[in-house]
């Protein structure tokens, strides 16, 4: 079916009325005909503007909606093709690629990880539980920080056999997949994954270069096997995984989902969904919208098959969601003194598929806030966004309840390129400052940084927290958040958050 523009039909009430249905109709019908008839001489239909900036309005509303939707799906499949299937990936699936070292800007780049933490050894591992259960052992790290974070391929923090309320005792946890029926060895405590494929985040706490090694011994205890390798016996036979390579831009975070071609944001979102579903109450009740931009579950995407204007607001919208979910954050989170302090449920945020695409998009896999609570510094004390061409104070006064952990919990404030979104390049290789770090403080436990792009002289260089010339943000962290803070943020009660960046010239 081809659809013309008619500048001069003339309509009265009852035309438009009829015709207009029609006219909808036949240009919505394009996207389910047959790919046989593409041989066939196409019928001409003429729509008036005014009907196709209605289906186009609407399909574009639509196809941000589904991007929104989908975006959370799609940052997971790049991480999983960054870790396990392009060249030069870091770990096989079953495996965890453990990064035996702090998150410099190099290497948080390779690791395609978006506002990666500098004060924890990072492991990442996708598992595939098709086949099988996989086995995982956590240790006792005998009072140092470590946690495990298990998220599905919709970015749920849905597991924490380790960190935080979880303790840091370890054990030894079976990771099952949906629909498996086996019988599991007595001494696994069992858990239940939503999805195929799902990803595990440890996390190890490492105070500096000198406290490495103390790290990387507790994050080399944390191990996954097969169950069939658990019991002796012989392994299942090495799935043949074909799925489709990503063309994504280079030097910047793969979250970002600056694809080469927009379309290829919905062929990845359709074949891993497909792979993934969602719950059954998002099959029926989301899904059935989405069969009018071609996507239906079980099936692939055909963009041929799509109608033309559609699929032109459909790559508008695939093109533009990671810098619209950016742009969001201001609607998502409360802005107090330049800080977005988080809703409660980041993490597992339910049916809140905006707040789920957010973060998915500026903090990846970002934990509940019962494991760790993030404030995001966006805007100075003046409301303008915050740049390398301006020096900024940050005075940190009692009480501190936003910072306060339960041990062996602790803070820290790390600086981000705001571009790339990962950690920042500096003469003193200082990408955070937290508890670990001899920050000056005044008698009563105050104290003041100083976030700017040079030094602040020897004697205030301990509290410099250095920029790059653009655009920054910050992200202040408490892993194993008190009690009156994991309250105060998930009823949504106001408290005092961190303190605003004053500028200073």
């Amino acid at each position: 079916m081809v659809m013309a523009w008619n500048r001069e039909i003339r309509l009265d009430r009852r035309d438009l009325i009829a015709g207009g249905l029609a006219a909808s109709a036949a240009a919505l019908a394009t996207a389910a005909a047959p790919a046989a008839r593409a041989a066939e001489p196409a019928p001409t239909t003429v729509v008036p503007p005014d009907i196709m900036k209605g289906v186009e309005a609407w399909s574009g509303s639509l196809a941000v909606q589904a991007a929104t939707y989908a975006a959370p799906m799609v940052a997971m499949y790049l991480l999983r093709d960054a870790t396990c299937f392009k060249p030069g990936a870091k770990a096989k699936p079953n495996a965890i690629w453990r990064i035996e070292n702090i998150a410099t800007p190099e290497i948080a780049a390779q690791s395609g990880y978006v506002t990666p933490n500098v004060n924890v050894v990072y492991g990442f591992g996708f598992m595939d539980l098709a086949a099988e259960p996989i086995i995982l052992s956590a240790p006792d790290s005998r009072g140092r920080y470590y946690m495990i974070e298990v998220c599905d391929m919709w970015t749920n923090a849905f597991a924490y056999p380790a960190g935080g309320p979880s303790g840091y005792a370890g054990g030894t946890f079976a990771l099952v997949g949906p629909g498996w029926k086996g019988q599991l060895p007595p001494d696994v405590t069992r858990i239940d994954c939503p999805t195929r494929w799902i990803e595990l985040q440890p996390r190890v706490f490492v105070k500096d270069q000198a406290d490495l090694a103390g790290a990387e011994a507790v994050l080399s205890a944390i191990t996954v096997k097969g169950l069939a390798e658990r019991r002796g016996g012989p392994a299942p036979a090495p799935a043949d995984y074909r799925y489709e390579a990503p063309k994504i831009a280079p030097n910047v975070a793969s979250s970002q989902l600056l694809f080469d071609d927009p379309l290829q944001f919905w062929s990845i979102f359709t074949a891993t969904m497909n792979e993934n579903p969602p719950p059954a109450a998002e099959v029926e009740a989301v899904l059935p919208m989405f069969k009018y931009l071609g996507i239906e579950l079980g099936k692939p995407w055909k963009p041929e098959a799509v109608n033309p204007a559609v699929l032109a607001e459909m790559k508008q919208a695939a093109a533009g969601v990671g810098k619209l979910m950016a742009a969001n954050v201001a609607i998502r989170d409360s802005l107090q003194g330049g800080w977005a302090i988080p809703p409660g449920n980041v993490g597992m945020p339910g049916a809140d598929y905006l707040t789920r695409a957010i973060i998915a998009v500026v903090g990846l896999t970002a934990n509940t806030v019962e494991q760790a609570i993030y404030y995001n510094g966006l805007l100075d004390s003046e409301g303008a966004p915050l740049t390398g061409a301006k020096r900024y104070t940050a005075t940190f006064s009692q009480p501190m309840t936003y910072i306060e952990p339960v041990p062996p919990g602790f803070w820290s404030l790390t600086m981000y390129d705001n571009v790339t979104k990962l950690t920042v390049t500096n003469p003193i290789d200082r990408y955070s400052l937290g508890a670990s770090d001899p920050i000056k403080r005044d008698a009563d436990g105050s104290f003041t940084l100083y976030i700017q792009r040079e030094s602040p002289g020897a004697d205030k260089e301990s509290n410099w927290l250095p920029a790059p010339a653009g655009p920054f943000y910050l992200i202040l962290r408490n892993y194993a958040p008190a009690p009156a803070a994991v309250k105060a943020i998930a009823s949504g009660v106001a408290f005092k958050g961190p303190p605003s960046l004053v500028p200073v010239g």
